[in-house]
């Protein structure tokens, strides 16, 4: 439905230098719909603090962005999340690309759980050296979804149900996505909180076919002006438009089978359905992961550690800073952590490449 990406940018009345314009790209978290909530704890006091200047950018699905028949945050389907994900991306490159002709950088991206996620996936699409601040995410969206909180909003009835009667899931589906070594993906034990939520009685329509969408608009589309050989290579390229087709083409109903499920190979298959398009270890590494400060809350129930390949062992040479307290908590009371982990991180940008 939504045709256009919104941002907002907030800007320094000077600039402390004409040769250091410092801009970071703010992605949204969960719920996090338009854009006042990041303006107003991270952009603004980022350009009182630092002299950094904010984009700030709406999510697909959320706000301007967000289907008619979709209530508040909550995704129709699974593979939202991968097409939003594919969005940012190159979302971000263009963004990216105007700000170097505009004449600003360094350049930064950041974002707050979900966002801090998404901030990972553009930073990996970049072929710069870019400062990299995620705060409250880590390397997969696995644990999430299958042993953290948000685990309990998921629709795990339909989730099964679906999975039960579509044959592809099984056959075409889980061999094409099970190409992480096992000692990458979640563990796959532990599994009762999730699984005694899926019923056993589930009764709900299977998925509903997505047509594929064609990027080659974006390729075409002259006003982009995209000067940039590696970007127009990647948009040129199979690389994103197969990972999206391929992302809605999961969930195209083949065949419906009656076949009796357990609801560990449920969550199993959702544990690598999301290693395979969250995984970190499945994009390249940011180009100068020094300029990657990640910021973790100690007792994170949101975005569980454990089981999961630590960030430090993907990217080498990055740093984590860790915050007393869980997830929500880190998010209402260290907003200044986030903020200050930016501006050191511009500031490292700028003793090592001298703007």
């Amino acid at each position: 439905e939504s045709k256009n990406a919104y941002f907002q940018m907030i800007l320094p009345r000077k600039w402390h230098s004409n040769q250091f314009k410092p801009v970071c790209l703010h992605m949204a978290g969960t719920g996090d719909h338009y854009f006042w909530r990041r303006r107003e704890l991270l952009a603004k006091p980022l350009v009182q603090e630092g002299g950094v200047a904010s984009i700030i950018l709406e999510n697909p699905f959320y706000g301007l962005r967000k289907p008619r028949d979709q209530v508040r945050s909550i995704l129709h389907h699974v593979s939202d999340i991968f097409v939003m994900g594919g969005c940012l991306m190159m979302e971000a490159i263009v963004l990216f690309h105007w700000c170097k002709r505009q004449g600003y950088g360094p350049l930064g991206v950041t974002g707050i759980s979900m966002g801090g996620h998404m901030a990972s996936l553009a930073a990996s699409s970049w072929p710069f050296p870019v400062v990299l601040v995620p705060c409250l995410s880590w390397s997969t969206a696995s644990g999430v979804f299958t042993k953290g909180v948000m685990s309990r909003a998921l629709n795990w009835s339909l989730l099964r149900h679906q999975y039960q009667t579509i044959d592809a899931y099984r056959t075409q589906v889980a061999p094409l996505i099970q190409r992480l070594p096992p000692e990458q993906l979640t563990n796959v034990g532990n599994v009762g909180s999730v699984a005694a939520n899926i019923s056993q009685s589930a009764d709900q329509p299977g998925a509903q076919l997505v047509k594929p969408v064609d990027l080659s608009v974006v390729v075409n589309d002259k006003r982009l002006k995209i000067e940039n050989v590696y970007v127009r290579r990647l948009l040129e390229s199979n690389s994103l438009p197969s990972y999206i087709n391929r992302i809605l083409g999961i969930t195209s109903t083949i065949e419906n089978k009656k076949t009796e499920i357990s609801n560990e190979e449920v969550i199993h298959f959702m544990k690598i359905l999301m290693d395979e398009f969250t995984h970190l270890n499945n994009f390249p590494p940011p180009v100068d992961t020094s300029l990657v400060v990640n910021v973790c809350a100690l007792c994170d129930a949101y975005v569980p550690r454990n089981g999961v390949t630590d960030l430090t062992n993907i990217w080498p040479g990055m740093s984590v800073r860790y915050l007393n307290g869980g997830h929500i908590s880190a998010f209402v009371l260290h907003q200044k952590a986030f903020r200050d982990a930016i501006i050191e991180g511009f500031k490292n940008y700028q003793r090592k490449y001298g703007k």
